[in-house]
């Protein structure tokens, strides 16, 4: 399913560009899968009614975690990111002894329908299950026929130390590799997709394992816009033990998606 050809012969180049990007280490990979497959996979893609758990900084936001069961197309993408031959690639780009989650947990088929957001974060930093699993990467893979600026959905990344920013077109079959680090805020704004058609991705993450936690463990950490009510800036604010205390006595939801 992936292009792995392609990738392994401009390995250098893939390289350089991730290692230089701004304002956080990131990388384009377009043309990522075989479109003939992509395109089959995408067809197959249905209309997704589980809402993400992440309600209260996203809107409209749909996830399906076993993305691998609608078809064998994706059962074959799914394969293909948790082989050794990808996470090979991926420690020469990164420079870093990565690999993908092979169980995926927290991954899987995003959807944002009518006017969808995800309001800017940090990911959770070591795996629910694997305690010493540091999460490196984010994986992302664009499934959005024929998009246009003007649709938006571009995945915006900042870096919290400097307040640089980037935005990133979502075009089909279009890869992008996001370092994960306790500065990288990523989200996307409202969309304008055209009525039928939906922001469409599928997120796979990638860790290194740690012999010695470097930061504290911690959940989601979101960063809503200035103009956000006072309720949910306040939610924002106290979310990580809201989510921790949660966890202590029901379990973690992260954790049980897969």
């Amino acid at each position: 399913m992936i292009n792995f050809e392609r990738l392994e012969k401009n390995l250098d180049s893939l390289r350089i560009q991730y290692l230089t990007a701004q304002p956080f280490p990131h990388l384009l990979i377009d043309d990522f899968c075989d479109l003939e497959k992509l395109n089959k996979a995408y067809e197959a893609v249905p209309e997704l009614n589980n809402k993400s758990r992440d309600y209260a900084f996203a809107n409209n936001k749909f996830e399906k975690s076993n993305y691998k069961e609608i078809c064998p197309e994706f059962l074959e993408l799914y394969n293909d990111l948790s082989s050794e031959r990808f996470n090979n690639i991926l420690v020469y780009i990164t420079a870093k002894k990565t690999f993908v989650d092979p169980k995926n947990f927290g991954g899987g088929l995003h959807q944002g329908k009518k006017n969808s957001f995800l309001d800017m974060h940090l990911d959770f930093n070591y795996h629910p299950i694997n305690k010493n699993w540091y999460r490196e990467l984010n994986l992302l893979l664009y499934l959005n026929k024929d998009w246009k600026p003007e649709y938006k959905g571009h995945l915006k990344i900042k870096d919290l130390r400097t307040n640089e920013e980037a935005e990133l077109a979502v075009p089909f079959n279009r890869l992008i590799i996001q370092q994960c680090a306790p500065y990288s805020l990523h989200g996307y704004d409202m969309t304008n997709f055209p009525d039928g058609r939906f922001r469409t991705s599928i997120a796979t993450y990638a860790y290194q394992i740690h012999e010695r936690f470097i930061e504290t463990p911690r959940t989601t950490d979101w960063f809503p816009k200035d103009d956000a009510s006072a309720m949910k800036k306040l939610f924002a604010k106290n979310y990580n033990f809201l989510v921790k205390t949660k966890n202590k006595f029901f379990g973690s939801a992260t954790a049980k998606n897969q």
